[in-house]
């Protein structure tokens, strides 16, 4: 199988379901931006060189099942092609893997600045794109159906990275810059 098709060139793409809609669709880019998500935490899992990269394959995995699920079209399709679909216990365990973080952690008691080590910068490049990949599920559900175990999944992950980002700078003794807003 030959990695291009040719029926792309004019602009269109297929969904699972055989629709074809414009390559700049809501929909094509709120999968597009989670998996640029997806290739942000693979370099994050490689600049962590192995601390926690299990939680970070898992959630790059269920990444791609949120991109198939709405790169299928509907929800029959999804059932149809029996697409992988994020369920409760998906959340639960970022917000588990959040809890084990936070116990670790000194009370945060200012904004920080984003920085200070590579795997920290990048854990918050993560969570900034994440918070986009968001935003844009937001619109597109308000357009469209959009399964709301997404939304979670994706409000939650951006609050794991952040966590992940303090606690990856905890481990590496990087001192947490405040934010000190001029006045």
């Amino acid at each position: 199988m030959k990695i291009y098709t040719r029926t792309g060139d004019k602009g269109q793409t297929s969904l699972l379901n055989g629709k074809r809609v414009p390559k700049d669709s809501l929909r094509i880019e709120t999968y597009g931006t989670i998996d640029e998500l997806n290739s942000n935490i693979g370099m994050l899992r490689d600049l962590l060189e192995g601390s926690n990269a299990q939680l970070l394959s898992d959630i790059q995995v269920r990444l791609f099942d949120i991109g198939s699920t709405l790169a299928a079209g509907d929800e029959a399709t999804v059932e149809k092609f029996k697409v992988p679909v994020i369920h409760d216990a998906d959340v639960e365990a970022l917000e588990k893997a959040m809890d084990g973080f936070d116990a670790d952690l000194p009370t945060m008691r200012n904004f920080i600045l984003p920085g200070g080590h590579p795997a920290i910068s990048q854990a918050h490049i993560c969570r900034t794109v994440c918070r986009r990949a968001e935003r844009i599920a937001i619109r597109l559900a308000s357009e469209e159906p959009v399964p709301e175990i997404t939304i979670r999944y994706l409000n939650r992950l951006s609050d794991l990275l952040f966590m992940l980002a303090r606690w990856t700078g905890n481990r590496l003794n990087v001192p947490e810059i405040p934010w000190k807003p001029r006045g």
